[in-house]
Formats: C-alpha cells, sequence, structure tokens
C-alpha cells in the first residue's frame, strides 16, 4: 500500500508512515554536503561543509553503520519503525554511501579545488613541483618523516598489523630480499599521527601572495623508497580503516565507571571494522588482501579519488590569510545588565533573561559562575557537565570557586560520546580542587544542562539557575544556536535543586512545580499537551503545535502527532538531523510540514510550542528520541514571562519560513531546498536583529 492511499487512522504503527532513522541520519549529511556548491556561503566555508560531512561520515560507519553490523552479527535483527530489516537499511546504505562518497571527491576535484586555485590556493601534486620545490620535500621528508616513521614488512613473523581507528597508512608492493633474505611482496606504512596531513611550502618557493600545499600521502608516496633500501618498491597506495567506535561499558557490572571508560577508551582505537577506503588507483589484487584482512566485503571499500582523510584539511582556512573567503565575523549581543561590571544576582532578582547563542554572547553565562566563585554570600555551587573542556572557563570558575571553600558538586558524564577523555580529565581536574564530583546514574546518562547557585542573602538561602538547551563548552557557544535561561524563579531553583538530589542522592523522584524531566514525566507531558491541541482542535479552536529539535523518532510522540495532524491540527517540525515521521499523507499527516535548516550556524535549540497550553512555550536539553526520553536524565522548563514567550514564538516562526537555509521533507522521505525571495533565512534574520550584523 503507497503512503498516498494508507489512510486507516487505528494502525499507526503502519511503516509507510515511517522513514528509517539511518536513511534520515544519512540524508541530513547529504543536506551538509550540498552547502559546499553552495554560492551564497563563502569559498573557504564551502570547503568547511565539505569536511563537515567527512566528518559525520566518519561518525556514521562508526557508530551506526557499525551498529548495524553489531546486530546482525550477534542476530538481534530487528525491524525498524518503517518495517526495513538490517541487512536491506545495510545495502541501502552501502548504495548511498558509494554514490555520495563519489559526490563529494568530484565536488573537492572539479569545483573546490580549481575554484581555490583561481584565488591563489593551491594543492601540488608530485607533478607539480618545481625543483626547488621537490627538493624542500626530501629535505622535510629527510629531517621531519623518515625519522618516526616505523615500516611494517609482512612476513609469517610480522603479521598484518592492527591499525588504529580512521589512521592514515599505505600499503606497499614490494620486489626483492631485505638484509635478512627475506622475500618481502607487502608493507604497510603507517604514517606518522604527529605530523599534519597538509603542509604548507615556505614562502620563498611560492609566488607572493599565493599559498601552495603539499599532502604528507605526496611526500610519502614520493619516497616511500627510502624505507625500504635494496627493494624496489613497485607501488604504494593510501587505505584507512573505519572501527567500531561505539564504547560497550557495562555500567550495572563495574564498580568504578571511570577506570572502566579509561580501559575502554584504548579499545575504541582498535574496534571491529566497518570500512575500508582506498585510493582510487590502488590496484585489484591489493584491494582483495585488505578486504581479507580487515574481515569485510566489497560492499565496504570505497574508493576515493584524493586524500582518505579529508577531516585533515580543516586546517587549511586558519593556514592563509583570506578573511574574504570567510564568513564576516560577528559580535555577539551583550545584554543590558549582564556585563562584567553588572552584578549579576542583582539583574536576576529584577526578571528572567532569555539568551540565543551565539547571536547574543555566551559570556554572561560564564561571568554567572564566575561572579558565584568570588562572591563571599555565595555557599554552594552545583552544575552539570556533558561537553565541556577541562581547560575552559567554566570549569576554572568551578576549580576557583571549590578553593575557595564553596561546596562545589558536578554531574560528569563521562559517557558524552567522543567526550570521554576530555570529561575523565576535567572530572580528575575538579576532585583535585576540592569539588565533589558524582557520574550521574547508573544507566541513563545526565544529559540535562543545568547550574545552580546558592546564594546566603540576610537570613534567607536563594536560588539562581541557569537552564540551557546545549552544552557548557565556550567553543559550540560560538557554532551552535541555543537557548539559556537566567532566573532567579523560586519554583525553578526548588526544581533543579531536586533534580541535583536525585542524581546525586539516589533519592526517590519528587514532584516537580514547572521543570519537565526525563525519563520521568518529560515524554507524558509532552504527549498530554499534543492531546489538548486535538481536543481544542475538535471543539472548534485552532490547535497549533511547533516543535524544534534536532532529531525526532520517538515511536509514542510520533503517533501522537499523527493523531493531531488527523485532528486537524496545523504542525511545524523544525527537525535539522533525524527525523522517521513521514509528512504529507492524505488523511495521516496532511497537516503536519516538516522542515532543517542547514546554514551558517549548527541548529541545536531544542524548543516546543503549544498555542493553547499555559505555559505554551519550552526549552529543554531533550530531543525527541527515546534515548532522550526514556534512557536520559533530561530538563524540559517553561518560559513564562509575556515578552520571552512572544520572544521565542518568532524565532520559531522565522525557521518555519526561512527562505534561504530551508530544506522540507516530503510524503516520498525526500528532502527539497526552499528558495523563498520573499522570506530572508532565519539566521540571516537574527544575525541582523541581534548583532546588527548586516547579510550580504
Amino acid at each position: 500500500m503507497s503512503p498516498q492511499t494508507t489512510t486507516d487512522a487505528n494502525h499507526l504503527d503502519n511503516p509507510d508512515y515511517y522513514l528509517n532513522r539511518e536513511l534520515s541520519h544519512l540524508s541530513f549529511n547529504q543536506r551538509v554536503l550540498a552547502q559546499a556548491l553552495d554560492h551564497k556561503h563563502p569559498l573557504l566555508e564551502r570547503l568547511k561543509f565539505l569536511l563537515i560531512f567527512s566528518s559525520n561520515l566518519d561518525e556514521f560507519f562508526e557508530i551506526r553503520v557499525a551498529g548495524l553490523m553489531q546486530s546482525i552479527r550477534f542476530e538481534r535483527e530487528t525491524k525498524g519503525l518503517d518495517g526495513a530489516h538490517p541487512k536491506q537499511v545495510l545495502s541501502e546504505i552501502s548504495r548511498i554511501c558509494h554514490d555520495v562518497v563519489d559526490e563529494q571527491y568530484k565536488i573537492l576535484n572539479d569545483t573546490l579545488i580549481p575554484e581555490l586555485a583561481k584565488e591563489g590556493i593551491s594543492f601540488l601534486r608530485r607533478n607539480q613541483w618545481t625543483e626547488e620545490q621537490s627538493q624542500w620535500v626530501a629535505n622535510y621528508v629527510e629531517k621531519e618523516v623518515l625519522p618516526i616513521t616505523s615500516p611494517i614488512g609482512l612476513d609469517p613473523a610480522h603479521p598484518f598489523p592492527r591499525l588504529v581507528n580512521k589512521s592514515l597508512n599505505f600499503i606497499v608492493e614490494l620486489d626483492g630480499n631485505d638484509a635478512f633474505g627475506r622475500d618481502l611482496n607487502y608493507a604497510i606504512i603507517p604514517a606518522p599521527r604527529s605530523l599534519p596531513r597538509v603542509i604548507p611550502l615556505p614562502p620563498e618557493l611560492r609566488e607572493k601572495g599565493r599559498y601552495d600545499f603539499v599532502f604528507l600521502s605526496s611526500m610519502i608516496h614520493e619516497h616511500a623508497d627510502k624505507l625500504f633500501s635494496g627493494m624496489e618498491v613497485k607501488g604504494c597506495y593510501q587505505f584507512r580503516v573505519t572501527r567500531n567506535a561505539d564504547l560497550d561499558v557495562d555500567v550495572e557490572g563495574i564498580a568504578d565507571l571511570a577506570r572502566a571508560l579509561r580501559g575502554e577508551l584504548h579499545s575504541r582505537r582498535f574496534g571491529r571494522a566497518v570500512r575500508l577506503e582506498v585510493a582510487d588507483n590502488c590496484p585489484e589484487h591489493l584491494e582483495d588482501y585488505l578486504l581479507k584482512q580487515t574481515g569485510l566485503s566489497q560492499d565496504e571499500l570505497y574508493r576515493v579519488n584524493g586524500p582518505v582523510n579529508l577531516k585533515r584539511l580543516f586546517s587549511v582556512p586558519s593556514l592563509v590569510n583570506r578573511p574574504d573567503l570567510l564568513y564576516p565575523p560577528f559580535t555577539p549581543k551583550l545584554p543590558k545588565g549582564l556585563s562584567r561590571k553588572d552584578n549579576i544576582f542583582d539583574a536576576l532578582a529584577k526578571k528572567d533573561y532569555l539568551l540565543l547563542h551565539p547571536y547574543e554572547s555566551f559570556t554572561p553565562v560564564v561571568e554567572f559562575l564566575r561572579q558565584a566563585s568570588k562572591d563571599p554570600s555565595v555557599i554552594a555551587i552545583k552544575q552539570t557537565l556533558y561537553r565541556s573542556d577541562d581547560k575552559s572557563a567554566i570549569v576554572s570558575a568551578l576549580v576557583d570557586a571549590a578553593r575557595a571553600g564553596k561546596e562545589v558538586t558536578a554531574v560528569v558524564e563521562l559517557r558524552a560520546r567522543f567526550d570521554e577523555e576530555e570529561n575523565l580529565e576535567l572530572a580528575s581536574r575538579l576532585q583535585e580542587a576540592g569539588a565533589v564530583v558524582v557520574y550521574g546514574v547508573v544507566g541513563y546518562k545526565t544529559h540535562a544542562k543545568m547550574m545552580m547557585i546558592v546564594r546566603r542573602e540576610g537570613e534567607q538561602i536563594k536560588r539562581y539557575v541557569h537552564l540551557g538547551t546545549g552544552n557548557y563548552h565556550s567553543g559550540n557557544a560560538r557554532l551552535y544556536t541555543d537557548y539559556s535561561l537566567l532566573s532567579a524563579d523560586e519554583d525553578l531553583g526548588d526544581d533543579v535543586h531536586k533534580v541535583f538530589q536525585l542524581l546525586t542522592s539516589m533519592g526517590k523522584n519528587d514532584k516537580l512545580n514547572k521543570i519537565l524531566h526525563a525519563p520521568f514525566t518529560l515524554r507524558r507531558q509532552l504527549i498530554r499537551m499534543i492531546d489538548n491541541e486535538i481536543k481544542v482542535q475538535k471543539e472548534g479552536g485552532k490547535g497549533r503545535i511547533i516543535l524544534k529539535c534536532n532529531g525526532l523518532t520517538e515511536t509514542k510522540v510520533i503517533q501522537a502527532l499523527i493523531r493531531a495532524s488527523q485532528a486537524g491540527v496545523q504542525i511545524d517540525l523544525v527537525i535539522r538531523g533525524m527525523c522517521c515521521l513521514r509528512p504529507g499523507i492524505e488523511g495521516v499527516t496532511d497537516n503536519i510540514r516538516i522542515h532543517s535548516i542547514v546554514g551558517r550556524l549548527l541548529e541545536h535549540t531544542r524548543v516546543y510550542y503549544f498555542a493553547n497550553h499555559s505555559p505554551n512555550v519550552y526549552c529543554a536539553s531533550a530531543d525527541l528520541m527515546e534515548r532522550n526520553l526514556v534512557r536520559r536524565v533530561e530538563t524540559c522548563f517553561p518560559i513564562t514571562q509575556p515578552s520571552l514567550t512572544e520572544r521565542v514564538i518568532k524565532e520559531l516562526e522565522y525557521h518555519c519560513e526561512d527562505g534561504e537555509n530551508r530544506w522540507q521533507l516530503n510524503d516520498q522521505g525526500i528532502y527539497t531546498h526552499v528558495e523563498d525571495e520573499e522570506h530572508q533565512g532565519a539566521q540571516q534574520r537574527l544575525l541582523a536583529e541581534l548583532t546588527g550584523y548586516q547579510h550580504s
């Protein structure tokens, strides 16, 4: 039965209503890649989009493809919402990924590299080197590469090595005998991980105003024979193995999570292989050899026309002085009352502040904590840390507060994917300063973003809070869009206190005043608010829902939205990444529009608007996914000041009518780019309104 004719409201589990999770995630990566061809972005920013796609695709294989392969291997082959078997999904992923990887390198070689060359930024192939450049490369290899390179001859005493995840390697075909008389056919050269993959030529070897780069892979290709004295190098070809990088820690059965994670982080580098990338000129017999050694099939082999790890090109924009090829910088707005010279506690006593980063500065959040660390009236600080940096101003302020004798409690989530090592380090730093560090609740990631300052004011104890949709990471705050609420509201303070008590003391879950939190009340209350819009619509009113988040995959929420659409409720979903709901099905989801914004900034805000509920606007740390609503500790907090509520609704509408960066999902599960000259892009409007930045 086709989606267009499926209208039975009583069968909400019909696979025709749903899209596959993994393929939806891959579709988002394709939308990112499309930005590399969009001339509204400056040239070096288009290169960055290509590299972001490469980085995203790496993680897609490390986590999602690896998970599918593992489920098949261990015979946990459950079908997805769309009814697709994991083997079907893997087959479709392979087909799509081979096409998009070919497209990625085509964009790089046929579009970006020629356009960069016209701007004086070139990546020189070996046949383009001048005599002087060739000599410089030879000297560089002699001084920097050879002393730290360890080639591995392959024979019975030297079997195929365990290669580090995503490391650059070369397979070398040899002819001749080594010093011990061994007849070697193959060898592996692991590229030194400490060396850059893109090396700028010195100014004296390039024309004035130009920037010429040489790939490390080209250098090793050119001088591979120096690593095998007395033998003939018949061929040298780069390759890379991607491995399963999902940590497998049985949190139920361990006594020390931090120690277990330290051990598991090492094994991440050598997980089961899930993808093999090779240079497209690699002979078939060498490809077959590598596939056999990695345990992969032809479906997992990707032939690439260029460097196998494009992510290492991220260094290029910082190595050239070409601000005209980058986005013009903007200065985030600093709201009145929240500057360093202001007493933030006095400001919050008068009203709540809602900040939208990075249009509005993240500095007040840091300053809030800095002032608390120095304020003699502050007696306690509690904070969650999901993604941060052990050298960040946030962590430094917590360290200062602990050393000043304040009661500092940090809930550090050690299992924040790919940030585990940094979080282990910042946890150690906080403990050494005297802070109490806890790792949350066994079996549940602590994903809530909250900070509480406890202050003695006269004979009273007063709580001040920060609640956010993003992370306490200053780098992310410059690139991700996120809301921050700073408040002295007593009910919010009491709620945050109770959530911290739950995380640190493992006590009973107490009823909260305003905050909805997972895994306890959030999903149930979201569905109740959706049902309320249905009730209003059926009684002759106008139901209206706007939900903005990073992913929509949770079955019960999706089914509630389908019921709302069937009742006539008008629904806009602004979902940046994975989305398992198929819109536009007649009689089922034809009142649902689904948008994805891909632009200069990474859309990261989670905002939920229900027109007929009071309060009707909530911001959250949680996406609408099973992991967020069922297996994590999350917070969803109301925006109650009328002026702030109106502002959030207006900003949500900007995203629903974005005419520059919006992609809309159709009933076939395909996104198309929306170009509407009557409406400016949401990010461009917000930059102009909040920072004065004028988009050209």
